[in-house]
């Protein structure tokens, strides 16, 4: 097997050089790196990795934490997380936390303790412990999709008014007060809300964009209509069976994922309710084969892709400079306007945009950047 040394006298540079090529630890001229990538190919080198984390204490490996892979939101989070780590040359290890604080807290110690340079964690309800052994081991980590609000840290962590680690996220409330203030729009006044796992930032945020477009709306809020699914389809379910049951039922549905926008519409279903005609359904997450049901549905879309390939890129920032300050980036979401909502279809020029009034945003604004959480 050819070794650093054999590439080198092949190459006419020293093995210093060889490194620096290879690790990309120094500019090295044109010519010569020319000469030793020539010579790994001529030599079939391959670089012992094992070797090359005892000298450096790097692995170039990242661990992802995220519950719920057969999501098919986490698994486009997963193909950007993926394909930035590979572009980096950094391999991936993955655990599922199960959304379990005291699980969640152990799989990240098993990343942790298989000497990943840094972890990236889609975070529990719960996630104190979690924090706690981050911040004790000072393990680089970023936070996907959930954050932790200002001043929820461990002790010796950073200052209340800054979140403890980077954070890569979409954003809720915003998009959530559109979906809302599409169907007030409409001219709906009961809004029923399927609201996610209590505890999570997402659920926090996106029922604060109902309150909000209610609020906009001169609506009050009515806590009857508002739900939880628990982030799963069975929750939904029983979620939109209670709203249903209720004296005075919603007019339409808002479903804060894409798992309980399935658990929804069975229960419809059960009910033998039709949408739009017998209640109009949007829903926060859209999906591959959103597009495939009648009516379409009428969907926020989150940048999963970006959103994974933007967790890396902050992490890889974060091994470069571990004293910079921590940050929160919240990436756009885009409405897709389709039928479900109770609209007539539209001409493929305005598919991604809500009729004039009724609310919703008509393309995605630019990504936004904060020293603290939000």
């Amino acid at each position: 097997m050819p070794t650093m040394a054999d590439v080198a006298r092949s190459a006419g540079v020293s093995v210093a050089t060889v490194s620096h090529v290879l690790n990309g630890t120094r500019p090295v001229l044109p010519h010569a790196r020319q000469a030793v990538l020539d010579a790994v190919d001529a030599l079939a080198y391959t670089p012992n990795t094992l070797a090359r984390s005892l000298v450096t204490s790097r692995t170039r490996s990242i661990g992802l934490a995220v519950s719920a892979i057969s999501n098919p939101y986490f698994t486009e989070i997963l193909q950007g997380v993926e394909a930035a780590a590979l572009e980096a040359g950094y391999s991936l290890l993955i655990a599922d936390p199960h959304d379990d604080p005291a699980h969640e807290r152990k799989v990240v110690q098993l990343l942790h303790e298989r000497r990943v340079d840094g972890v990236i964690i889609a975070p529990s309800a719960h996630p104190h412990d979690l924090v706690a052994y981050l911040g004790r081991h000072a393990v680089p980590a970023v936070f996907l999709d959930r954050v932790l609000p200002a001043g929820d840290h461990a002790a010796g962590g950073p200052a209340p008014d800054r979140a403890p680690f980077d954070q890569v996220c979409a954003e809720n409330t915003g998009p959530t007060a559109d979906l809302v203030g599409h169907l007030t729009g409409l001219g709906h006044r009961r809004i029923g809300l399927i609201a996610g796992l209590p505890g999570l930032s997402t659920t926090e945020e996106r029922v604060a964009g109902y309150r909000q477009a209610l609020a906009t709306a001169g609506l009050a809020f009515d806590e009857d209509l508002v739900v939880s699914g628990h982030s799963e389809s069975a929750g939904a379910e029983r979620a939109t069976a209670a709203l249903l049951s209720l004296p005075a039922p919603p007019t339409a549905l808002v479903t804060a994922n894409n798992a309980m926008t399935i658990g929804a519409l069975r229960t419809l279903r059960e009910r033998s309710l039709a949408v739009p005609d017998d209640i109009a359904l949007c829903c926060f997450d859209d999906f591959a084969w959103a597009d495939l049901f009648s009516p379409r549905l009428t969907a926020i879309a989150q940048p999963g892709r970006e959103i994974g390939a933007r967790a890396v890129r902050v992490l890889l920032e974060r091994l470069a400079a571990p004293g910079r300050p921590t940050r929160t980036v919240r990436l756009p979401c885009a409405f897709v306007h389709r039928t479900s909502c109770g609209c007539p279809e539209r001409r493929d020029g305005d598919a991604g945009r809500p009729p004039a009034g009724t609310g919703g945003t008509t393309e995605p604004s630019a990504p936004l950047e904060r020293g603290t959480a939000s």
